[in-house]
């Protein structure tokens, strides 16, 4: 299994929100690619690439409140540095 997150484990991993901001990127490029296809599946697709878009927005937001939140209560955490919560 494929890990990508920042952990004891990984400490050359990513933060969640920099993770859904390019997942969001690579959304928004497919999403030029169709923007002028008029058949009903590309519509749908479309329709469905901005619904995706929206909770990818709310999801980021939430992992960016958690991560000012621990820097708020524990400080800054560096790469590799022990977990701010939970057990190791």
């Amino acid at each position: 299994m494929a890990h990508f997150l920042i952990s004891e484990a990984n400490p050359q991993g990513y933060k969640l929100e920099d993770i859904l901001m390019a997942i969001r990127k690579e959304i928004l490029g497919r999403c030029a690619n169709i923007v002028d296809d008029h058949g009903p599946e590309a519509k749908r697709v479309l329709d469905n690439k901005v619904k995706i878009l929206s909770l990818l927005g709310d999801s980021i937001a939430l992992a960016e409140d958690s991560t000012t939140t621990l820097d708020r209560s524990f400080g800054r955490s560096n790469r590799g540095d022990p977990p701010r919560t939970g057990n190791s």
